[in-house]
């Protein structure tokens, strides 16, 4: 039991750690010198249509099944997501039926409980950020869920290379931290994000497949989030198995009075 509470928790930091999605693997293919400008229009336009795919709804909601695996341990769970466009995620883990953790996540607070050891985190995203070593927010949680860049590319720098009819935008940077992102030449959708931080020997990548053209967006059923640490490997896999739109939904969470409260410093 001791375990699945440790699980749980992994669950919902490396669910976080994910909206950040951490660096790029190097290239293989050779790709054509182009000048500094040539290649900035070519970024551009590519930014541009990507933000030309649709994404218009205000409510979602997803029924998943969740494979969370380590080096040591393996779990399958099932999630139950609902999202409020902007304002809210609720999330509630389930094992064999029975809700073993819920999280709820807005703009301005994360919180948790889980059942087993009856403890709760409540907190901004400052000691999660912290404790990853990485900058998180609402909208980089958001934007992973639904398969969406964790960043505004707009806001970005980046060096373009195209390969087997993907695009693969690298950020321009010197810092420790590095990110890519694989847009679809076709739908410029995104199928795949990477960040890496060298000097903490971290990396997360997540993968975007099995996308389904709704007439809010497209959406990717499938996630695969690899991360790699000092400590090990973790992988969570999401499967989409029921997805709606626009419902009108609720976010009942409340911690127990008797559950003891986690301090992440």
């Amino acid at each position: 039991m001791n375990k699945f509470s440790k699980n749980t928790r992994l669950l919902f930091l490396v669910s976080f750690i994910s909206s950040l999605v951490l660096v790029s693997c190097k290239s293989k293919t050779a790709v054509a010198d182009v000048s500094k400008n040539e290649n900035r229009k070519s970024v551009n336009k590519i930014i541009e249509n990507y933000y030309n795919n649709k994404n218009e709804f205000s409510t979602l909601y997803i029924k998943a099944s969740v494979q969370y695996a380590t080096e040591k341990q393996n779990q399958n769970v099932t999630a139950e997501i609902k999202l409020k466009k902007d304002e809210q995620i609720l999330i509630s883990i389930r094992f064999l039926g029975i809700t073993m953790a819920k999280a709820s996540i807005t703009p301005t607070k994360v919180s948790y409980y889980e059942k087993i050891k009856g403890t709760y985190y409540e907190g901004d995203f400052s000691a999660l950020s912290q404790l990853l070593g990485t900058d998180l927010d609402f909208n980089k949680v958001q934007n992973m869920l639904l398969g969406r860049a964790i960043d505004n590319l707009k806001e970005g720098k980046y060096t373009e290379t195209f390969t087997d009819q993907v695009y693969r935008l690298d950020e321009e940077s010197d810092g420790n931290t590095k990110k890519s992102f694989y847009i679809d030449g076709n739908n410029f959708s995104i199928n795949k994000e990477e960040i890496i931080q060298t000097k903490e020997e971290r990396m997360i990548q997540v993968v975007y497949s099995n996308k389904k053209e709704f007439k809010e967006m497209t959406l990717p059923l499938t996630l695969n989030i690899d991360s790699y640490q000092k400590q090990g490997k973790t992988e969570i896999n999401l499967e989409y198995n029921n997805v709606t739109f626009n419902e009108e939904l609720s976010f009942p969470y409340s911690v127990p009075n008797d559950y003891k409260r986690i301090i992440i410093k």
